[in-house]
Order: structure tokens, then C-alpha cells, then sequence
């Protein structure tokens, strides 16, 4: 890749040809709980939030009758910021105002007072804020930023925005770096065997479904000899993965086989949903949905979706997990480059491959993304077989920037044709007969869904990943 190709992709300011692209998707602004007085008592009297996304610089904030509204952080009038606006009371109307001159605009944007023209004036009626599109869906709170009076897609149906409260949990974090090598990471098969290596295995009952952190921990489904295998294991027995990648509506569908004798494959089945979005599986029974939002050109929020097609989440324990290693009220990690992401080398002589804890593998996947650089510089990278996702993904990347900048539609979920249709998509890690694996894991993900207590009868009967590109 060359290094125009490079800033190409990686660039997604106002006035960006990718930037321009991926405005043309919802992405995730803010967690609900940032708005929970229980996590940030500030919240309590005032929850007005400055955010940045795509080098924007916003306010988001919830009215007085619950209503979201996202708004550019620069007020109308002379540009004071309105993330330090009154939020008004219902007996005061409602909105938000600005202290410098009182000018107050509701969640849509539209000018509602402006207390220090003379009156009469109808000055108000001719001005407004510019406002984003937001809808809350699984504990997040979705902006679409596409250009003004354009119309947003309509949002897709993965499973992770299908299942209720009780089966969901969200959670966020920050990275300094590039959006592109955030979402790469996740699109790499081979690195699981190496990266996220554990050179001990723990007892499968020691690893339970609401331990947000403990990856690759659980058992993969299916057995050898009639024992199960817990994930970690596999890894580390079988490194060099068979992967292929089918193209899909909503992006990708990978594929991992690892064979494990004549008769046994290995086989791990994830999602790359484009621009910025993977579907893993955590354990037989959950799904790991996670999605990467630009907050400039040197760092992005990942935002992680845990979906439960079995028994309710502990949303509690999980949440507390989390919270040990990343510091709120700005989701940032303990971890970093200025502690070295926590290393240890007697650790990684004895307990993990990377040496950088064992309780959350997500700073295993910080320090690959944010050690490459704030923007990694590709020109000096030597790919091979094992990165042939990554090269498929930055061509389709390519071509939809050029399609959208001559006037094209974004593909995939950004495509209202498609958007409301795509469900699912399915995901597996288990041991599968050696000649029967395609129909083993596609039955394996039928049988996950049917036990889902949320997914209607019709639903749990399809396998959405098995629909092919038109």
C-alpha cells in the first residue's frame, strides 16, 4: 500500500473522502449509562455531554421531556460552546441555552429564543443549529452524520440490537489510534493463536458467562474423545489456520478451520460487517459484537455489545468487570503506552504468550493496535497469506470511497435496500466432523438460536449468515 492509499483510508475529518463514506452510517456516539447518575452523579441535574466524533466537536444531551438531541458544540450565534448550556426545565420550555447570549435550541435543532433581540424580532425563525439523527438502541446511543436533510437508513437488525435489556450488555473504551487498525485487529484470524495465547488452561467451570474479559476461555463447542476443549487450548495446539472469507450483505463471513486429526476440524466462524464492525463468538451461548467509532484520525472508541441467546445477563457483574480496568466518566484504560500496557516478563515466560495480563484480553488487542502508532504507516508492512481478510477488506474499502465520491451508495448496512433486511449474522467456534463441518456449524448456529428465549420462532429457525452477495 502506498502512502496516498494509506491517508485515504485512515483520514476521516469533515471534507474526507472516507470520512465522507462512513458518515454514511449510524455510529455509536455514547453509552446510556454516560448519562446514568448512579455512574456519574453529575448527570443527575444536567446530563449534557461535550462529545467528539469524526473530529466534530458536539454536545448530546437528553431535554427535559427525555427526548436525545446531538447538536455541533459551537453555538449558532457567535460560536461559544453549548456544552456548558442550561438545560431548562419543562416549565422553562424545554431545550438547551446558551450562557452567552441566552439563544436556546431544541433537540431537532430549530432556534427557539433569542431573549436579547427586540421584540418582535424574527430573527429565531431563521436560524438553526445543526442537529444529528439519534436513536438508542441495546444501551448506546447511535448518531448518523451524513449530510443535512439527507435521509439515514434504516437501522439494522443484528441480533445484538434485537435482544431485550436482560440479555445485553455495553460497554466502551478508548484507543489512541487510527479507527482502520482498531477494527483490523478484529478481523484477523490468525492472531488468536499468538496474541491472546495462555500458555495454562483453567478449568472450564471457572469461566463463566459474565466474565466480559476472560476471551477464548470457554469451551468451544463440540468435543474430541469425548472431551471438551476450552478455546485457549485449541489456539495454541493448532496455529496455522485454513482461512477463507465469503462476501456477505452486510460485509464478510470468515472462516478458521484447524485441523485437529484426520476426522476433527476446528472450526471458527466470525463476521466482518463493514466499514468498522466484527461478530465473534465468546462462548456457545454468546456473541461478541463489537463496533469502532472515530473520535479524530488518532483515536477511536470501541464499543463491545455482549448478546446472550441463553439465560439473562449478570449486567451488574459485568459492568463492575469492566470497570477495573477502564476509568470512567471518559471510558479511558488503565493501561498504556505510558505504564507499557502493564507487561510483565516473567508473566509472558509463564502464563500468557504477550505477557500483558490474563483477566482482559482487550489489553492485548490495545497494545497491538496502539503500538503500531497513532496512524499506522503501511507502506512498511509485509503481508501474507494468513492477512488476506485485511487485504480483502481495505480493497472494498477503496472501492466504496471512490463509489460514494462519485455519487455512489455506501454498501452493506449503509444501503437502505439492504439495511432493515440484514439480521443476525451467525457465529461458531467448535470441533466439527472433518468432511461435514460446513453443515455442522450451520446446524450448531441454528440450535444456538433456537434456544434464544428473545428470537421468534421464525427468526430462530434462519441461519442469517448462510444468504450470499446479491
Amino acid at each position: 500500500m502506498n502512502a496516498e492509499q494509506n491517508e485515504l483510508l485512515t483520514r476521516i475529518t469533515p471534507g474526507t473522502p472516507c470520512g465522507k463514506l462512513l458518515r454514511q452510517y449510524w455510529q455509536p456516539a455514547a453509552l446510556v449509562d454516560e448519562f446514568n447518575p448512579a455512574l456519574d452523579p453529575r448527570m443527575e441535574a444536567r446530563p449534557v455531554k461535550a462529545i467528539k466524533l469524526f473530529g466534530q466537536d458536539l454536545v448530546l444531551f437528553k431535554d427535559a421531556s427525555g427526548a436525545w438531541g446531538l447538536l455541533d458544540r459551537d453555538c449558532a450565534h457567535r460560536g461559544a460552546d453549548l456544552s456548558f448550556g442550561r438545560r431548562e426545565s419543562l416549565e422553562q420550555g424545554g431545550g438547551l441555552r446558551c450562557p452567552f447570549h441566552g439563544w436556546k435550541f431544541a433537540t431537532d435543532g430549530r432556534c427557539l429564543e433569542t431573549p436579547a433581540e427586540p421584540a418582535g424580532s424574527k430573527l429565531c425563525e431563521r436560524i438553526r443549529q445543526r442537529s444529528y439523527p439519534v436513536i438508542e438502541k441495546a444501551g448506546v446511543l447511535f448518531a448518523w452524520l451524513g449530510d443535512e436533510g439527507s435521509t439515514p437508513p434504516p437501522f439494522p437488525a443484528f441480533d445484538c440490537f434485537t435482544a431485550p435489556a436482560t440479555h445485553s450488555f455495553a460497554f466502551k473504551g478508548l484507543w489512541n489510534a487510527n479507527w482502520l487498525q482498531a477494527f483490523e485487529v478484529g478481523i484477523d484470524p490468525a492472531h488468536p493463536s499468538f496474541l491472546h495465547r495462555f500458555l495454562q488452561d483453567n478449568p472450564l467451570d471457572e469461566i463463566g458467562e459474565n466474565r466480559a474479559g476472560k476471551q477464548f476461555r470457554s469451551a468451544s463447542a463440540g468435543s474430541k474423545d469425548g472431551e471438551q476443549w476450552p478455546m485457549t487450548r485449541i489456539m495454541r495446539e493448532f496455529a496455522q489456520p485454513d482461512i477463507s472469507f465469503e462476501n456477505k450483505p452486510w460485509g464478510m463471513q470468515l472462516t478458521a478451520l484447524r485441523a485437529m486429526t484426520d476426522k476433527l476440524t476446528h472450526v471458527r466462524v466470525t463476521n466482518a460487517i463493514f466499514p468498522a464492525t466484527f461478530v465473534i463468538p465468546l462462548s456457545e451461548t454468546m456473541t461478541i459484537t463489537q463496533m469502532h467509532a472515530p473520535v479524530d484520525d488518532t483515536h477511536t472508541y470501541w464499543y463491545t455489545f455482549f448478546t446472550s441467546f441463553a439465560g439473562p445477563l449478570d449486567r451488574e457483574s459485568m459492568r463492575a468487570q469492566r470497570q477495573q480496568f477502564i476509568a470512567l466518566p471518559d471510558y479511558i484504560p488503565n493501561a498504556g503506552r505510558h505504564n507499557n500496557w502493564g507487561f510483565n516478563a516473567e508473566e509472558q515466560m509463564s502464563t500468557t504468550y504477550l505477557g500483558m495480563g490474563e483477566e482482559d484480553i482487550n489489553v492485548h488487542d490495545q497494545w497491538a493496535v496502539e503500538s503500531m502508532g497513532a496512524i499506522q504507516d503501511r507502506t512498511r508492512e509485509h503481508l501474507a497469506t494468513s492477512d488476506k481478510v485485511i487485504m480483502a477488506n481495505r480493497r472494498v474499502l477503496l472501492k466504496a470511497i471512490d463509489s460514494v465520491q462519485n455519487g455512489g451508495v455506501a454498501p452493506g448496512i449503509a444501503d437502505p435496500a439492504q439495511a432493515a433486511m440484514i439480521t443476525g449474522p451467525d457465529t461458531v467456534d467448535g470441533i466439527a466432523p472433518a468432511g461435514e463441518w460446513a453443515e455442522w456449524w450451520q446446524q450448531t448456529a441454528r440450535s444456538k438460536r433456537k434456544g434464544a428465549p428473545w428470537l421468534d420462532a421464525k427468526a430462530a429457525a434462519d441461519t442469517p449468515s448462510t444468504a450470499t452477495q446479491p
